[in-house]
């Protein structure tokens, strides 16, 4: 097509692109997280732009793929802005490649001893703040492994590292295009869905942006998932161990699982579902994802790294308080009853909760294919995720995947109103404003009741 041609068919596509490269371009490299009106309005315009260029281009998969990957190209050389996470993974890369065990050591018990083991450390340290140098790392193996891919390509240079992790998560999402639209078709479902998380303004920040791995993560998911639909469960298993093996939340589905294996009957020349469970098939695929994991920790095993990475996984359940919805309303009622904090029994019962929750969930719906797992999946993360204390924005992006295969919207509200929760920054004690973490929260539990009693909402 003539270029003249092209530019008169998609001239108003083509300006919300040139729209949402300014303020992507802004939001990278002229914005700081305590600015919380610009923050707020730059978000907002990129998600009404978002909209609007999903909804009148559509049925362009190649051109919405060009765009996706376009506003991630402009982050490349920005250094992230909403998150310091960024500076621990460089300082674990670089530490492994210097022949330390990352979740043997804090950056705190070097730099309080006035030790530099790697390079820029006294720069690491300081930009990942004291609460992260001061505790173990909880960042899996093959996370690590990416840290490492940085230090290897650019071990003495902050931007040089930051480019590397942002070039890896960038493919990831590549990975998620492919085989997202792979399972759409297979589920017989709009391949043009998939850009309702490739585009997502919350996608591109949280994740290329600022450089959190669950994309990655997600890569890995969405590809066992579409393994497990053409019954490749052997490697689904594998390749679902790598993704605990880069964040350890995939290992909440597991039980859903449960009921997939299921056994087939041949009669007159057709497969027929069973109701009995092939536990044969399913204990492999434990066991095979068991393995894996334990493989690839193998390396990094030691008691004491035993001890340190549960201490601080448990963390997250005891200790750290962040955007939390319910959690805020239990903590009140254990004030008022004892006086004082009770998170750790708190975070102790919803582990326990969401454990059985996700059993019953596996038990009672009852999912039967990979489409209602998916569903199910993600009831049961948003379960958890709800009554978690902690809730940091990039945590959503598995619900946003999970919800494109869904009939529920409550991820993609959750996306933007998620938004919300940096408002906590903008004060010198980072503390948090209830109200606004209260009135994020009644937005996205409204949707997703919505979502929940509407007919046959786990039929999707």
């Amino acid at each position: 097509m003539p270029i003249s041609n092209f530019i008169k068919l998609y001239k108003f596509q083509l300006l919300l692109v040139l729209s949402s490269l300014l303020f992507y371009w802004a939001f990278a490299y002229n914005l700081v997280r305590t600015d919380s009106i610009k923050l707020l309005m730059l978000y907002t315009a990129l998600f009404v732009v978002f909209y609007k260029l999903i909804q009148l281009t559509k049925h362009n998969f190649q051109l919405l793929t060009w765009f996706a990957f376009g506003f991630r190209a402009l982050f490349i050389l920005a250094i992230p802005n909403l998150s310091q996470d960024f500076y621990r993974f460089i300082w674990d890369g670089r530490m492994i490649l210097e022949g330390f065990n990352p979740y043997l050591f804090t950056p705190e018990s070097f730099i309080s001893l006035n030790k530099f083991p790697v390079a820029q450390a006294q720069e690491l340290y300081s930009g990942m703040g004291f609460l992260n140098a001061s505790h173990f790392t909880n960042y899996p193996p093959l996370n690590q492994l990416c840290f490492v891919i940085a230090g290897v390509l650019a071990g003495k240079s902050i931007l040089g590292s930051v480019v590397v992790l942002r070039l890896i998560i960038i493919a990831a999402d590549f990975g998620v295009l492919h085989y997202g639209k792979k399972l759409l078709k297979q589920f017989k479902l709009p391949e043009q869905l998939i850009f309702w998380y490739i585009l997502n303004p919350f996608i591109i920040i949280e994740l290329t942006g600022n450089l959190h791995f669950e994309g990655v993560m997600l890569f890995f998911l969405i590809w066992s998932l579409y393994l497990l639909e053409k019954n490749k469960w052997q490697w689904a298993a594998v390749v679902f161990a790598c993704s605990v093996s880069v964040k350890l939340i995939p290992l909440v589905f597991l039980p859903l699982l449960f009921r997939w294996f299921r056994k087939r009957n041949s009669a007159d020349s057709n497969i027929q579902e069973s109701d009995k469970i092939d536990l044969f098939k399913l204990l492999s695929f434990y066991g095979i994802v068991g393995i894996t994991t334990i493989c690839v920790f193998l390396p990094f095993y030691s008691s004491e790294f035993l001890t340190n990475y549960t201490n601080t996984v448990a963390l997250w359940f005891q200790n750290f308080e962040f955007n939390a919805s319910f959690y805020y309303i239990f903590r009140e009622i254990g004030f008022w009853i004892s006086g004082y904090n009770q998170i750790a029994i708190i975070g102790k019962l919803t582990a326990i909760f969401i454990f059985l929750f996700v059993i019953s969930l596996a038990i009672y719906k009852k999912p039967k294919n990979t489409k209602q797992l998916i569903a199910a999946m993600l009831i049961a993360l948003t379960v958890y995720y709800f009554l978690a204390t902690t809730v940091h924005p990039w945590y959503v992006a598995t619900l946003v995947l999970l919800g494109v295969f869904t009939n529920y919207k409550f991820p993609l509200v959750w996306s933007f109103m998620i938004i919300f929760s940096y408002l906590a920054y903008a004060n010198s004690v980072n503390s948090e404003n209830l109200w606004i973490i209260a009135f994020e929260y009644i937005i996205v539990f409204s949707v997703f009741l919505h979502d929940i009693f509407k007919p046959n909402s786990l039929e999707t």
